[in-house]
């Protein structure tokens, strides 16, 4: 499996490669359109004037022969190309490097390529001058006439090898292809850098995973800011997944050293008094009153099963479904509530001040749910409120909420403790010895609940006096 930087080396080499290819190849190109098109101009240039030359010189005898031949050697020892003149007939007169006589001399012109310049008086072409040259060259020739009968009189041709171009055009390239090597080279090793980089966190990411997967939960990518947006941002995204994993690995084991806690003395309570039965430990008379206390440990532990199916059940949804939800009387649901906390109101001697508007006030909600809640609430209440204390209840409308609030006389709790009291398990007495039938649960499926209902719930404890405040929609 190809790893991320070597599929961006890949796909960013093979761009560049392109690119440079496009460029050179483009380049080299316009550049030897260019330089044929400098020599073939550079001929015309020459033929015209040499013509010029040979008219005033032959023609209406403007200038001397020595002079002419002056010039023309002249004109094409500046050009280096070379100049030929040929009669009317084809046949070879002189060439401009040996004017006075040269090899060439007699050499007669192809009949069809003679005819072509007279007919047309000029033409450029790149080929083979039949008689007078075996190699490639680009030829402009030039028709003289008599000025005065415009019969034919010379021929003035005009060429350089195709070679001699060439060469210009292939050392053009061979520069131009070391460069673009340097350029690809130093491209590669920046490109190298840049994608390891940029790859890097990627690979910690990997690392980090492997971790996780191996039940180290303290991995973490480390950001510099250098990176990209989008990577900066994944690694602070992965980051918080690893926190979160990291604290769901903490709260499981809490919860499993929690549940083995609480079920390791009720256990321990039931299987001892049961074995004192069996074998006669434990006297006929008195056997009765420990069989009453393992029923009482076990409706305990019934509870405790009871409460985990409940938290169960609230995890498993994301919200309470709007089927499930009806409308009702808050007010009322927390009068009956209260009611049936009448005798252990009763048996603490509780003062009870109840605040509600006199008129219905109505919630949409799960009914079943919302009286668990206001049910724990008050249990709370009643369970922590001293002997003789007073317990509260309020129902106030605002904007579009309703508010129940459960308050309770007691001994405050802790700033540092509030934000732990709707954690499973948790509970103020670290000892445990007191309130037996407490989990710890309680509080948890309340803020459970409330969540499920996308609603609120926040607590407030101070000069011996706790209240616990939660919201529902309020229905008109």
């Amino acid at each position: 499996m190809k790893s991320t930087f070597s599929r961006l080396f890949v796909a960013i080499s093979l761009v560049l490669l392109a690119a440079m290819v496009l460029v050179s190849g483009s380049f080299q190109w316009l550049a030897t359109r260019h330089l044929t098109e400098q020599t073939v101009t550079s001929l015309q240039n020459d033929a015209k004037v040499i013509a010029s030359l040979y008219q005033a010189s032959y023609g209406d005898k403007s200038i001397s022969s020595q002079d002419f031949y002056m010039a023309l050697t002249v004109a094409i020892s500046v050009s280096g190309a070379d100049a030929v003149i040929c009669d009317a007939e084809g046949n070879l007169l002189m060439c401009a490097d040996a004017p006075m006589g040269c090899e060439h001399i007699g050499l007669r012109l192809d009949e069809a390529y003679r005819d072509r310049v007279f007919a047309l008086g000029a033409c450029t072409d790149k080929g083979i001058i039949g008689g007078l040259y075996a190699e490639n060259r680009y030829i402009s020739s030039v028709a003289v006439t008599d000025s005065r009968t415009g019969a034919p009189r010379a021929i003035v041709l005009v060429s350089s090898p195709v070679d001699n171009t060439l060469t210009g055009i292939r050392r053009f390239s061979n520069t131009l292809l070391l460069i673009t090597i340097l350029a690809v080279a130093m491209s590669v090793v920046i490109m190298t850098f840049f994608v390891r980089r940029q790859s890097n966190p990627l690979r910690d990411m990997a690392k980090a995973a492997k971790a996780f997967g191996h039940g180290d939960f303290n991995a973490r990518v480390t950001t510099s800011g250098h990176n990209p947006q989008e990577v900066e941002e994944l690694a602070l995204a992965f980051n918080n997944m690893a926190s979160s994993l990291e604290k769901s690995e903490y709260q499981r084991k809490e919860f499993v050293a929690n549940v083995s806690h609480e079920l390791k003395t009720p256990m321990t309570t039931i299987s001892g008094y049961v074995d004192g039965i069996l074998d006669g430990t434990i006297p006929p008379e008195r056997q009765r009153h420990y069989l009453q206390m393992v029923s009482d440990e076990t409706k305990r532990l019934s509870r405790l099963v009871r409460s985990m199916l409940d938290i169960s059940r609230l995890q498993d949804h994301s919200g309470i479904p709007e089927e499930q939800k009806s409308r009702f009387d808050l007010s009322e649901m927390a009068g009956q509530v209260l009611i049936s906390f009448e005798q252990k109101i009763n048996d603490k001697k509780i003062d009870v001040q109840v605040h509600m508007p006199e008129h219905p006030v109505f919630t949409r909600a799960n009914q079943d749910a919302i009286n668990q809640v206001i049910y724990n609430l008050v249990d709370n209440g009643v369970k922590f409120c001293p002997e003789g204390g007073t317990l509260g209840i309020t129902v106030r409308e605002g904007g579009n909420k309703v508010y129940l609030s459960v308050s309770n006389d007691g001994e405050t709790i802790p700033a540092e403790e509030l934000p732990l009291v709707f954690e499973r398990f948790h509970k103020i007495d670290k000892s445990r010895s007191q309130n037996r039938d407490s989990w710890g649960l309680g509080l948890y499926i309340v803020k459970s609940i409330l969540d499920s209902h996308g609603e609120n719930i926040s607590v407030t404890s101070q000069s011996d006096r706790t209240e616990f405040t939660f919201t529902l929609p309020l229905v008109r």
